[in-house]
């Protein structure tokens, strides 16, 4: 029986996910990606051709997030590892400051999404009763800061939202709020650009990050972890 996997992950054109695309792949698993820049997601194609497969879907538009799901099902079969990544940070300010339309963008990528995405994959998944759905939470899911408010209330709706969803899985199943910890990436530097630098890069993050997704099973459902 083959260990190779088949592995989902979205925002894969930038930051973390971008990192984790080319060490999955190295290992053998196939990697089927989603991010929102055309230009970035050919990029993608050209360096991880078939039976890698990147597709350009904005995950707030649930409509799209079903037609990749479906396609790539129909060609894959169900995902044997789905990483919700994909996220916004609201630009730092005081909550009473933060624009209308920029508290809904955050809660329409970051908790809309992953709901999105979940809705589209998992019943292939719960079908067979197998499968691992890493929801990337924070730090900011489990603590607070000043600042910002939205990031951190989706994180913690992230946090809640998987561990309900670990009771509703059938047994064989995982659904796992992970913390990456803090990485030096855009968005954190959008928050904290004096103190980023200090923190490991997505590169680093990846190749502990990549081992640590790919032993996740059964026995971690419905436990917040944090990559070590």
């Amino acid at each position: 029986m083959s260990n190779t996997k088949v592995v989902v992950i979205t925002g894969a054109t930038r930051g973390l996910g971008r990192a984790l695309v080319p060490l999955f792949a190295a290992a053998g698993h196939t990697v089927i990606g989603c991010g929102r820049s055309e230009i970035h997601v050919a990029e993608l194609r050209a360096a991880f051709p078939a039976p890698h497969s990147f597709a350009a879907v904005d995950v707030r538009d649930a409509a799209a997030v079903k037609a990749w799901a479906d396609a790539a099902v129909a060609a894959h079969g169900p995902p044997d590892l789905l990483v919700n990544n994909a996220a916004l940070m609201n630009t730092p300010a005081p909550l009473w400051e933060v624009p209308a339309a920029e508290f809904d963008a955050v809660v329409d990528v970051n908790v809309k999404g992953v709901a999105n995405v979940i809705r589209a994959f998992v019943p292939a998944m719960a079908a067979r009763r197998a499968g691992v759905i890493a929801n990337l939470s924070s730090g900011w899911g489990r603590s607070t800061s000043p600042d910002v408010a939205p990031y951190c209330a989706t994180k913690y709706a992230v946090e809640g939202l998987t561990l309900a969803l670990a009771q509703e899985l059938p047994h064989g199943m995982a659904a796992v709020p992970l913390n990456p910890g803090v990485i030096d990436t855009d968005m954190l530097r959008q928050a904290w650009a004096d103190g980023a630098a200090a923190y490991p890069n997505a590169d680093q993050w990846a190749k502990r990050a990549a081992p640590f997704l790919l032993a996740l099973g059964p026995t971690d459902n419905g436990r917040s972890l944090t990559v070590a």
